[in-house]
């Protein structure tokens, strides 16, 4: 698969680099990392995605080299004049945005480099690896299969973001000691893991540290003691002044709690309700969150479902004995109405 990518890669001049909305480290990692490494081999590289990176992704050299799409004429001219448009770390065009629909109806050659299942078909070439810790991993693997010495500490700093942030900071079961490897090399060109984490983690303002206090009171466990969840609603944003943003990490403080498998985070928003899905090992998420229209990893997934959020808790959690292995022989002796519910919801689904 490399080698194919890196012939279209020489036989090209004008690239386009496009990334999912809501972009995370590892999509905006990949793709600096990527137009840094393209413009060194002389190629005229344009980067737009529909959203704009998150402001604890600023500070990462390249990143004020990113366009956000507006849908106007220059934007759609570069667009349409590239002779190669590479999508990373998202394989369907809903979750390009608005920029979706222009890059799928494009003449130009169409690479994707990711590490989601199932992507779709529209894609000329493709490097996929969907038991990669991330996306970043797959573009430092095409990067140094032709020459290491295009590493410098600016793309691997990139990199380091992407697979650091997409792998919980070296803790989720993809971690390999294929990543550590490369890990090692990136910090050979200079990168600063101290300094990378605060900028990344320790840099949060005085609405985000009460939006988390706020949602630490929302955790529930469910009796089964295997899922757990938090919420997050529109009040609670404008009341703390926190941002959607502020958001990113919570789902993180459930994971942690003892004897939770499965995690999940219900954000409310104007025209419905986010899920995300966290889990461990082999407590996989992917096919659960596909059910709901949504998808993703293995163990890191989500959905959107255009319901009050409510009807989305409802909805998300009557469906998980589906997708997981649940016991409800593990449920407490002393649930509450709202867990016998759940319990019922659990029996039903296996009795039919």
């Amino acid at each position: 698969m490399i080698s194919t990518i890196h012939d279209v890669l020489d036989a090209h001049t004008q690239f386009v680099i496009t990334t999912h909305v809501r972009p995370d480290g590892d999509a905006i990692g990949s793709q600096i990392a990527l137009a840094q490494y393209l413009t060194k081999r002389g190629k005229e590289v344009a980067m737009i995605n529909s959203d704009p990176a998150p402001s604890n992704l600023g500070w990462l050299p390249g990143s004020e080299n990113i366009e956000t799409y507006r849908g106007g004429a220059r934007q759609i001219k570069k667009i349409a004049g590239a002779d190669v448009i590479i999508v990373v770390d998202t394989n369907a065009a809903h979750r390009l945005g608005e920029v979706g629909e222009v890059v799928k109806n494009s003449t130009a050659q169409k690479i994707l480099i990711d590490h989601h299942t199932q992507p779709e078909s529209w894609f000329d070439h493709t490097l996929v690896n969907d038991r990669a810790s991330s996306t970043g991993e797959l573009i430092f693997d095409l990067i140094t299969e032709t020459d290491k010495n295009l590493l410098d500490k600016s793309i691997s700093t990139a990199l380091y973001v992407a697979i650091l942030t997409d792998t919980g900071s070296f803790r989720f079961s993809s971690v390999t000691a294929h990543v550590h490897t490369i890990v090692a090399q990136l910090l050979e060109k200079g990168v600063e893991p101290a300094e990378v984490y605060g900028l990344l983690y320790e840099s949060k303002s005085i609405h985000a540290l009460r939006l988390l206090g706020r949602a630490l009171d929302t955790i529930r466990i469910l009796p089964d003691g295997k899922i757990g969840y938090l919420t997050v609603t529109i009040a609670m944003l404008q009341e703390t002044g926190a941002t959607s943003e502020d958001t990113e990490g919570l789902v993180t403080y459930v994971q942690a709690l003892e004897g939770v498998e499965v995690a999940l985070i219900f954000t409310e928003v104007s025209n419905g309700t986010k899920v995300s899905f966290r889990s461990k090992g082999e407590w996989h998420v992917h096919k659960w969150a596909r059910s709901l229209g949504g998808g993703g990893h293995r163990n890191a997934s989500g959905a959107f479902l255009k319901l009050p959020l409510q009807k989305a808790i409802r909805t998300t959690l009557e469906s998980a004995s589906q997708f997981l292995p649940l016991s409800i022989e593990d449920a407490s002796e002393t649930p509450s109405a709202e867990d016998e519910a759940y319990l019922l919801l659990l029996q039903a689904s296996r009795e039919e």
